[in-house]
């Protein structure tokens, strides 16, 4: 393992042997991300934000309409505090297509509003949410929105707070010199990542959204990217690209958001 790490960022990172079916040496792990690894620095003064990684429907099938739950959005607070009775708003949120003057179509994003009705972190009921963690927020939508994780990928922010929702994305990015955990036919070394080609499809994940992307256009380090469905980020987010190599995604690179083409939000 030395060996194989030797020259990258884990070059004196400590190797701890364990086994987690027989439970070894896991309390050893937990000491060292205790005290190895610093807290990193918590941003409570900025607008709040939350990436939302799950969604559910929490109400019973023939529920009594009197006791009906609005839908509930799971996921990690990046910045800021949520409170409970603070109105917010989900982007992208439902999206659209609708017909322009010139006899295309333009995609159109309507935003949800809601407000928070409870906070939740594991069982804790809470009056506010801090970074860190994994946060579950109650709220008033409408569950058949949030049922089934549909609403994963979107941005959950106080509302008129939330960046732009962009359809088309230019980036600087950098490639892996090689692929990852592809063996070639022959034994060999890992296969070399190629260069990004005008018009192939890739998958760009952008804060938990795994959305499809193809090659507008390509320089030495610059790349024109058109997504598949819109996404809520902003200037200088940083992103991953994967490449589908037989028959699975992987990952061959990372790159930066300069600049996009934002959507129409429609307000209420």
């Amino acid at each position: 393992i030395r060996k194989f790490v030797v020259g990258t960022v884990a070059d004196s990172a400590p190797i701890i042997p364990i086994s987690a079916v027989l439970k070894y040496n896991v309390d050893l792990v937990c000491e060292y991300l205790v005290h190895k690894i610093p807290v990193p620095v918590r941003d409570f003064t900025s607008v709040p934000r939350l990436i939302v990684i799950r969604s559910f429907d929490v109400n019973k099938p023939g529920q009594d309409v009197s006791n009906l739950q609005g839908g509930v959005a799971g996921g990690s607070i990046l910045q800021g505090v949520l409170r409970v009775g603070d109105e917010v708003e989900v982007r992208p949120g439902i999206v659209t297509k609708k017909e322009n003057s010139e006899g295309g179509t333009t995609v159109v994003c309507s935003p949800i509003f809601s407000r928070i009705s409870s906070l939740y972190a594991e069982s804790n009921d809470l009056q506010y949410a801090v970074p860190g963690g994994l946060i579950g927020v109650g709220t008033r939508i409408d569950p058949t929105l949030t049922r089934a994780d549909r609403l994963v990928g979107q941005v959950l922010g106080l509302r008129g707070k939330l960046p732009e929702v962009f359809a088309e994305i230019e980036i600087s990015y950098y490639l892996l010199r090689r692929l990852l955990g592809v063996k070639t036919s022959d034994g060999g070394k890992q296969a070399k990542v190629q260069k990004l080609t005008k018009g192939e499809i890739l998958m760009v994940n952008i804060g938990s959204t795994g959305t499809g992307g193809k090659v507008e256009g390509a320089k030495s380090d610059l790349a024109k990217i058109s997504l598949t469905q819109p996404v809520c980020t902003q200037e200088g987010e940083k992103i991953a690209l994967s490449r589908r190599v037989d028959k699975h995604w992987r990952l061959i690179g990372w790159g930066e958001i300069k600049r996009g083409k934002k959507i129409e939000v429609l307000e209420p």
